[in-house]
């Protein structure tokens, strides 16, 4: 029987950026982390794209790119940022397509993606064009090659959506077993009813349109991809694999058995759920359990034999479709979500947007009719320039685009009337409506947006643009009775992030002025309070040993001077070891509250740097034991230490110099030593 599995992952995060610095400012949330999307990066691009695949006694045999093994779809706008932060994942998620092409019939594992996550069903005509052909247009310039499929935000779905992805020539798309409404055999005249996920999951289907033109869908495995979401079954290999082959049917070939999820579960949500990914896709191929593959490579040795009617504006994590992104739905998010709060701020925020929307697009066509060849054109060529803004690409593109030659005041209006363009569709950025409450980051970012919008209209057609926003933000209600409603969040959050940008003021560097000034206070309340702890520091113990309690203005103290020596000791180089020890063996007699997250991560960042230096000079065997004996703490702590990049490293070393080195005895024993504590068997 011919067996296929394909694992499809989602990879994206909300833009975060300052839309008038184009900066992402700090966000305490993600602590230790900059923010969060240098956080998801940490803990699931990058071990995705160096994941350890361990052999038979648990040492680490090799790396693997699972990007190279998988159906996946990055955000345009989180591609734009790993390019410009994650050099090296941005370009192992670029050598995943070209592998794929290679191991997949010529098909590369990649699918586009509709360019800021918008829910499409909710977009007009025009949107929807300009969404998916600047999803197209950055997919080619990243990857090289036309895409054959596209991914739905959110998988929300209707019948002109999917004809605008046909007449761009998209081939297919990916959708949850719930969309699917009615099925039959091509040319047969009986319609089966498919509802409530009632429906095949291992094949292809293909939509007929309106238009004449059509699509194929896959309608992933719900069952499975739940389970990867919300159960614990990437926390053991074998339990995937196990999963995954027991969806096979044993009377039926071809058949596909195929999930889709956030591409997040594989190390964020889930920690280590990249190796489980890993050694599943290895492990299903090694012993011939079914061929591994993804979407165009299936779809082009088994078109569809069935069609399918889809659910109309339907999506895979609402259960009233796409209510979720205008309405009160009622449909709560996570653990922490709170009962008692509604959601009927949605309406007035996107009726606001809409109504923003409206008004800007008579505007923009009658002031750049005169400048382009055709106005709605003009924006959707404008990607090119939004992927380089070189002077050269914008040179190209008004050439290509522009009436004539525009210079001066006109060339400034005809790229302003384009970027007002562009923050109109950013503001409909589908995170904005997901959540519970209006004063959340993600309301905040697409208010952000529409403000920009606003000013930029107000400069080009001098109207009131902004005040008629916030006067529809005004019965956009919060939750929180402190925040009050849409107008006084926007006045409170928005336009002050605006002034940051306008009066150049850096809101990080801000940050780091009053973090130094606060560090500087607290080491001098340190160097005042440890002569005092130390002289205590007995006699508590004493008391604490005859069953008395421990006094809570000791432990502050202790807690301010405990948790700055561990700093100052992992940043070190070398690292002080034993004072570590020492002050972490004190914090749990004393029951002190250590800052794991934040002392973890700058070991982390101090043992990537100690490698790094031990790259660019592997004789050294100075680097050699002072790394060692940094990762020998790192691994004996009562925390986690994320060791990935110093283990990166250690094998390029290993598989570069370390046969040169071979002769050197006292060198070998420090780096096998080194090795074992990485947990690689060096031989």
């Amino acid at each position: 029987m011919e067996r296929y599995v394909c694992i499809h992952g989602h990879f994206y995060q909300p833009p975060r950026e300052n839309a008038w610095s184009g900066n992402i400012e700090r966000q305490d949330s993600a602590y230790p982390y900059h923010d969060w999307t240098e956080r998801v990066a940490a803990e699931c691009y990058l071990p995705n794209a160096f994941t350890p695949v361990l052999d038979d006694g648990g040492y680490i045999d090799r790396f693997v790119n699972n990007y190279a093994a998988m159906s996946f779809d990055f955000g345009p706008t989180l591609l734009d940022w790993l390019e410009k932060n994650r050099t090296d994942v941005y370009r192992a998620i670029i050598e995943a397509d070209k592998e794929g092409r290679q191991r997949f019939s010529g098909h590369g594992g990649a699918m586009a993606a509709v360019y800021n996550h918008i829910i499409m069903p909710l977009a007009d005509r025009r949107d929807r064009y300009t969404q998916v052909y600047w999803g197209i247009r950055d997919f080619e310039r990243r990857f090289d090659r036309r895409p054959e499929g596209m991914w739905l935000p959110e998988t929300a779905v209707d019948l002109e959506t999917l004809d605008v992805m046909a007449e761009l020539a998209i081939k297919f798309t990916t959708l949850a077993p719930h969309q699917a409404g009615r099925v039959r055999k091509i040319g047969t005249p009986g319609w089966q009813d498919a509802g409530g996920g009632n429906i095949d999951t291992t094949r292809a289907y293909l939509v007929g349109l309106p238009s004449g033109r059509n699509i194929s869908v896959f309608f992933y495995n719900g069952a499975i991809a739940g389970e990867v979401s919300f159960t614990d079954i990437l926390k053991n290999g074998d339990a995937l694999v196990k999963r995954l082959t027991s969806a096979f049917a044993d009377n039926k070939s071809p058949q596909l058995v195929h999930i889709a999820t956030d591409g997040e579960n594989y190390g964020h949500h889930h920690r280590l759920g990249d190796m489980a990914l890993a050694y599943a896709m290895g492990n299903i191929e090694k012993n011939n359990l079914a061929k591994v593959t993804n979407y165009g490579e299936f779809l082009e040795k088994y078109p569809p034999a069935f069609e399918v009617q889809v659910i109309e504006k339907t999506s895979w994590s609402c259960s009233h479709g796409v209510d979720r992104w205008w309405s009160d739905c009622g449909d709560k998010t996570g653990a922490g979500s709170h009962p008692d709060w509604n959601q009927r701020w949605r309406t007035p925020l996107r009726n606001a947007f809409d109504r923003l929307r409206d008004v800007l697009a008579p505007e923009y066509e009658a002031m750049a009719r005169p400048l382009f060849k055709g106005p709605w054109a003009a924006r959707d060529g404008y990607i090119d320039v939004v992927l380089d803004r070189s002077p050269g690409s914008v040179d190209s593109f008004l050439e290509n685009y522009a009436v004539r030659p525009l210079a001066g005041e006109e060339r400034s209006t005809a790229l302003k009337l384009l970027e007002m363009q562009r923050y109109a569709m950013l503001m409909y950025t589908s995170d904005g409506w997901f959540f519970d409450e209006l004063s959340r980051p993600e309301p905040l970012q697409v208010m952000q947006y529409a403000g920009r919008a606003a000013r930029l209209a107000q400069e080009l057609f001098g109207d009131s643009a902004e005040e008629e926003l916030l006067r529809m933000l005004e019965p956009a209600k919060s939750n929180l009775p402190s925040q009050g409603n849409g107008r006084r969040i926007y006045e409170n959050m928005v336009r002050p992030a605006m002034a940051r940008a306008k009066d150049g003021i850096n809101y990080d560097e801000q940050r780091l002025f009053l973090d130094s000034v606060v560090e500087m206070a607290a080491t001098g309340v340190e160097v005042l309070f440890n002569p005092l702890f130390r002289e205590l520091f007995p006699l508590e113990r004493f008391s604490a040993e005859l069953g008395g309690p421990v006094p809570r203005h000791f432990q502050i103290i202790a807690e301010l001077i405990i948790n700055n020596t561990l700093r100052r000791a992992v940043k070190s180089c070398p690292v002080e070891a034993a004072l570590v020890r020492e002050s972490l063996d004190t914090a749990a007699k004393w029951q002190i509250a250590v800052d794991a997250a934040g002392i973890g991560y700058e070991l982390k960042l101090n043992l990537e740097k100690m490698a790094a230096a031990l790259f660019k000079d592997p004789s050294n065997r100075a680097r050699i034991k002072d790394l060692l004996a940094a990762v020998t703490l790192a691994r004996g702590l009562p925390f986690g230490v994320d060791l990935r990049k110093a283990q990166q490293i250690f094998q390029d070393i290993m598989t570069g110099v370390y046969p040169q080195l071979k002769q050197d005895k006292e060198w070998v024993d420090a780096f096998r030593a080194l090795g074992k504590q990485l947990n690689f068997r060096v031989l």
